[in-house]
């Protein structure tokens, strides 16, 4: 269980993230003592650390240098200040990633898990994942109904990957594409929805018809 140290002084938006990442089995821990966020940090030893920059005592910046004096721990900073200026900053201080308030929660867990898996080694990680009938096969990048095997291009195996990955949770669209980014082709909300209505079709000549749900407003789920 990937253990996150959550910087946040605001107690509100502190809790939602605690709360949305404890729902997806992560062990995270928000910082109490702000003028000792070191010490907590090497406490807890993190795997990942979200960072504000505005807090109390001293900022997000002065803390991330200190992290970087003793680790390589990833560091995303979250802030309602999204000028270039800041995200200069937070890069050359060590920051690996930089999230404007306000953020959609489905987005920074995109973020975190793409952290997460560019980071630490995934070799153990489950290589068949199950829902609804069909198995996705995570090494040879195929979907497998039954006895069929159903070829997938990049952009359709990871929308699977994060939507039967994530079973019975809705996954909004935005993190999506946020997922899709991570290849080597630009997606935007109208490419989105091509993969998907190409994707809906692969399924239903395979006879999984509505295995991909709709949630109007929300984004997409798989049950």
């Amino acid at each position: 269980m990937y253990k996150i140290l959550i910087a946040e002084d605001d107690d509100i938006i502190a809790k939602s993230i605690y709360d949305s990442l404890k729902s997806w089995n992560y062990q995270p821990k928000t910082v109490s003592d702000f003028q000792n966020v070191i010490k907590e940090f090497k406490e807890f030893q993190p795997h990942l650390v979200l960072m504000d920059i505005s807090l109390p005592f001293f900022n997000g910046y002065h803390w991330c240098g200190e992290i970087r004096k003793i680790s390589n721990v990833p560091v995303i900073f979250i802030s309602s200040f999204g000028e270039n200026m800041n995200i200069v900053m937070a890069v050359n201080m060590g920051g690996d990633d930089f999230i404007t308030k306000p953020f959609d929660l489905n987005v920074l867990l995109a973020k975190i898990q793409a952290m997460i898996r560019r980071t630490y080694d995934f070799s153990a990680a489950v290589s068949v994942i199950e829902a609804s009938g069909a198995s996705l096969n995570t090494d040879d990048a195929c979907l497998y109904i039954g006895q069929a095997k159903v070829e997938l291009t990049k952009n359709e195996y990871r929308i699977l990957e994060v939507l039967m990955g994530s079973k019975g949770k809705i996954i909004s669209r935005d993190a999506l594409m946020t997922r899709l980014w991570e290849t080597d082709s630009f997606i935007d909300d109208n490419t989105l929805t091509v993969n998907i209505t190409r994707l809906r079709k692969k399924l239903e000549e395979n006879g999984l018809s509505d295995f991909i749900k709709t949630k109007k407003g929300l984004g997409y789920m798989v049950e």
